[in-house]
C-alpha cells in the first residue's frame, strides 16, 4: 500500500501546457519519462483546428471544418492561483448595493474599492481553475486559450494591487478596472467560437455548463466593477455632497431603483422596431407591441440586464413575424401582422413579464438546442457570424442602427432628480450617464445572428435569482415568461467550485 507521500494525482493544467502530476520529490526520472511519453501521445491524438477557405464563383467563402488551430497557454506558477482558489467569493444583492451607496462617504468609497480589489482576483481565480480542468484538446483551442491568457493577466494584475487607502489610490485603481473591462470585451465572442469549435471534444451539456459558469461569473465581476466606477464618478461629481442621501435619485451606481417594466418594454420595443426597419426595409409591416396588466409595477434592477433580456425576446418575436410574412406568396400577405402581447403581473415578491406572439413558433429541430451555447443545426454559419464580432458587451446599445447610433439612440429619456438631469442616454441604461457604459466600444450589425441571445438572456435572468422559460406551439407562436425579484433581496447566483468539479 503506497503512502500518501507516494501518491501522485494526475491533473491537466493549461498553466503548464502539459499533463502534470503532483508527486513526491522522490518520484524520480521514471515518472518524468512516463509524463513525457503521455504528453507526446496526447499531442499526437490532438485534432488540429483549421479554417478552410472554399473557392467558388461567388468568391472566397470561409468554411469551418471540424479541426481548428491550437495554442498552448504560457506556463505560470500554480501555487499563486491555489491561494486565491481556496478563498470563497462573497455574493451581494441589489439591496446591499443600494443601501451601501445611498449614503456615500469617502470611507465607504474606500471600503468599496477594497472589496472589489479582493473580490475580482478571487472570482477570476475560480474561473481560471475551471479552465484548467478542461480536457487538454479543449483548453488548447486558440480562442479558449486567448480567454485563458486574458483572465490570467487580469488575475495577476488585480492580485498585485495594494490596499486602497486614499482617494488617489482609488482613482488609480479605477483606471486599472476600466482598462481591464475594455480588454475583456473580446471574451464573449472568443468563448462562443471556442465552445462551438470544441463541440465534438466534450459532451455538449458539459460545455454548456462551463459556458454558463464563465458568463455568470463574468456578469458578477462587471457588476461590482462598474458599480464601483459609478460610485466613484458620483463621489467626484460637482453636485455631490459626501454623506448626503441619494434617496431622491433614480439610480445608485448602476442600480436603477424603480425600474418600471412598462417603460422598459416600450423603449426596447421602439429600438427593436428601428432595428427591424433597417434589416427588412421601411415597407415591411411590423407587429405592434401591446402592453397590459400591472402597468405601474416596478422593482430595483441593473437596467442593462433587463434591457438585454426584453430586447432579445421582442427581437425574436418581431423577426419571426416578419420572416413568416415574407415566406408567404405576395397575394396572400396580410396588411398587418398579429400584435405581440406583453403582460406584466406583479406579485408580493416577484414580477412576471410574459411575451406572447403569433410568429409561427420555434421549429421542432431547433427546440433541443434552444438554450445551448455549444450545439445546434447551424454551427458553421454561427462561427462565420461570430468572426465578424471581435468585441461584444452583451447590451442592447451595441446593436448598430442607421447612422451608426445604438439601438436606442433616437429615444433619449431624461429624468430629473434633485441633483439635476440624469440622462438615460442610449436606450435607458443609467451607466451611460456615468460614462462607464462600455456599449459604445462594441458594435455589431442588428441582423447578425450569433445563436446565443436566448441562452445569454437566461444567464442574465438567473443571475439575480430570476428565471426565463419558453413555451412554443410550432406553427402558431411562442409564450416567453421572465420572472424577476421585486424586492432586490436575492443574492447574485454565483457558481461554486463544487458544481464545476464534476465536469
Amino acid at each position: 500500500m503506497p503512502s500518501k507521500l507516494q501518491t501522485a494525482s494526475l491533473r491537466l493544467t493549461p498553466s503548464t501546457g502539459i499533463c502534470c502530476r503532483r508527486a513526491a520529490p522522490f518520484a524520480g526520472k521514471q515518472l518524468q519519462l512516463q509524463l513525457q511519453c503521455q504528453h507526446q501521445r496526447q499531442r499526437q491524438r490532438r485534432p488540429q483546428l483549421s479554417v478552410v477557405q472554399d473557392q467558388s464563383s461567388a468568391g472566397t467563402q470561409i468554411r469551418y471544418s471540424h479541426t481548428h488551430t491550437s495554442h498552448t497557454p504560457k506556463w505560470r506558477p500554480v501555487s499563486v492561483l491555489d491561494d486565491w482558489v481556496s478563498k470563497e467569493a462573497r455574493p451581494i444583492s441589489l439591496r446591499q448595493l443600494m443601501v451601501f451607496g445611498r449614503s456615500l462617504t469617502e470611507s465607504r468609497l474606500i471600503s468599496s474599492a477594497n472589496y472589489v480589489r479582493t473580490e475580482l482576483p478571487t472570482r477570476i481565480a475560480h474561473r481560471i481553475r475551471d479552465m484548467q480542468q478542461l480536457p487538454y484538446v479543449v483548453v488548447t483551442n486558440s480562442n479558449i486559450s486567448e480567454v485563458y491568457d486574458l483572465y490570467y493577466t487580469a488575475f495577476d494584475t488585480f492580485r498585485k494591487v495594494k490596499e486602497i487607502k486614499t482617494l488617489e489610490d482609488n482613482d488609480k485603481f479605477c483606471k486599472t478596472i476600466n482598462s481591464m473591462l475594455k480588454a475583456h470585451l473580446t471574451v464573449i465572442p472568443k468563448l462562443a467560437m471556442g465552445i462551438l469549435e470544441c463541440g465534438g471534444l466534450m459532451k455538449s451539456e458539459d460545455l454548456d455548463k462551463f459556458m454558463n459558469t464563465i458568463l455568470r461569473s463574468r456578469i458578477s465581476r462587471r457588476v461590482i466593477a462598474e458599480q464601483h466606477l459609478a460610485l466613484t464618478e458620483t463621489f467626484h461629481a460637482d453636485w455631490f455632497s459626501p454623506g448626503a442621501k441619494l434617496s431622491d435619485s433614480e439610480f445608485i451606481g448602476e442600480v436603477f431603483l424603480k425600474c418600471v417594466a412598462k417603460d422598459v418594454v416600450e423603449r426596447c420595443g421602439q429600438a427593436i422596431h428601428e432595428i427591424a426597419r433597417q434589416a427588412y426595409g421601411e415597407d415591411v409591416p411590423l407587429p405592434k407591441i401591446r402592453i397590459d396588466g400591472h402597468l405601474e409595477a416596478n422593482f430595483p434592477f441593473i437596467l442593462s440586464h433587463l434591457e438585454y433580456i426584453i430586447g432579445e425576446l421582442l427581437r425574436n418575436s418581431v423577426q419571426g413575424a416578419v420572416e413568416r410574412y415574407q415566406r408567404l406568396p405576395e397575394d396572400k400577405r396580410p396588411q398587418t401582422l398579429p400584435d405581440i402581447e406583453v403582460t406584466i403581473c406583479e406579485a408580493p415578491q416577484n414580477v412576471t413579464i410574459r411575451v406572447s406572439d403569433q410568429s409561427g413558433g420555434i421549429p421542432r429541430e431547433v427546440m433541443p438546442y434552444l438554450w445551448s451555447f455549444s450545439k445546434g443545426p447551424h454551427t458553421e454559419r454561427l462561427l462565420e457570424n461570430l468572426a465578424q464580432v471581435p468585441q461584444m458587451a452583451a447590451t442592447m446599445q451595441e446593436l448598430q442602427v442607421k447612422g451608426g447610433a445604438s439601438s436606442g439612440g433616437e429615444h433619449h429619456h431624461t429624468h430629473k432628480t434633485k441633483h439635476g438631469n440624469a440622462s438615460y442616454g442610449d436606450s435607458i441604461n443609467p451607466g451611460a450617464s456615468h460614462g462607464n457604459s462600455l456599449s459604445t466600444l462594441s458594435r455589431r450589425p442588428p441582423n447578425l445572428r450569433l445563436g446565443m441571445g436566448l441562452p445569454l438572456s437566461r444567464v442574465y435572468a438567473e443571475y439575480w435569482a430570476g428565471s426565463l422559460t419558453l413555451h412554443s406551439l410550432e406553427g402558431y407562436g411562442v409564450d416567453a415568461f421572465l420572472q424577476v425579484s421585486k424586492l432586490g433581496n436575492k443574492n447574485e447566483q454565483l457558481t461554486t467550485r463544487a458544481s464545476m468539479d464534476a465536469i
